[in-house]
């Protein structure tokens, strides 16, 4: 009888342990928010630019122990109010940090909202240079290379491998699930070249052989533009910049 409670226990705590978190997939006109794993989420806003259009613009949001962080803020405070709340509502997180992956608009224009709660900003300092002197919202953590943080009992990572999209292009990185957010030095396969404006592109298809050799498990990819996928957006983004596509 013993015998049997003992096994009973032990199978309610695998389960328990290994269950799922349920599907808090959000949708509206201004913004989507997807599970991609079991303790993460994209989110999805739209960029009006004058050169591309309207542009939908990725962003990884994970979680866990009652924490989450964002990799780039929606592209502005109205919308990420939204996600903010959403996290709090849905997910029973408090938001602890938001990393922006570069300087541009879409990874730093809802940064007031996240100042406005108090949840503080990291970058790399280059990047928080190249804000300033942009005069785009500016993050207020800086590092040189590396960032290790924890959410819950979770590490997660960001770091900066070389140029590429930009020159503080940074991805990050999420080792219990797998997840990368590659931003916009990843790109989506079948994409174009895209916004090359600060660009170092002879730079570009080293900089993601690196990253594909440093983290050769991950299973989901996500890029700052377009479809989400697994290794092979690192090796379509090495191929699209050394000219053989």
């Amino acid at each position: 009888m013993k015998k049997h409670i003992l096994a009973g226990l032990l199978a309610l705590t695998y389960t328990l342990t290994h269950a799922q978190t349920p599907d808090k997939s959000f949708k509206t006109d201004d913004l989507v928010i997807q599970k991609v794993s079991d303790h993460a989420y994209n989110h999805l806003t739209y960029l009006q630019t004058e050169s591309f259009g309207k542009v939908p613009c990725n962003g990884l949001i994970v979680f866990d122990g009652g924490e989450a962080v964002i990799f780039d803020t929606p592209v502005d405070d109205a919308t990420s109010e939204k996600v903010i709340k959403w996290v709090e509502d849905s997910l029973k997180c408090k938001v602890k940090a938001v990393i922006a992956t570069h300087f541009h608009e879409d990874c730093v224009g809802g940064l007031k909202a996240f100042h406005d709660h108090g949840i503080p900003s990291y970058a790399t300092n280059k990047t928080i240079a190249y804000d300033k002197e942009r005069k785009f919202p500016v993050p207020q953590k800086g590092f040189d290379n590396k960032l290790d943080l924890k959410v819950g009992k979770k590490a997660v990572v960001a770091a900066f491998y070389g140029e590429g999209h930009t020159r503080d292009n940074i991805i990050g990185y999420f080792p219990s699930e797998k997840v990368m957010f590659g931003g916009c030095l990843i790109k989506e396969v079948d994409a174009t070249k895209g916004n090359l404006a600060d660009a170092n592109v002879e730079a570009w298809p080293a900089t993601v052989t690196k990253i594909k050799a440093q983290y050769p498990d991950v299973k989901v990819v996500i890029p700052g533009h377009g479809k989400i996928g697994g290794n092979e957006l690192l090796d379509y983004t090495v191929k699209l910049f050394s000219g053989e596509k």
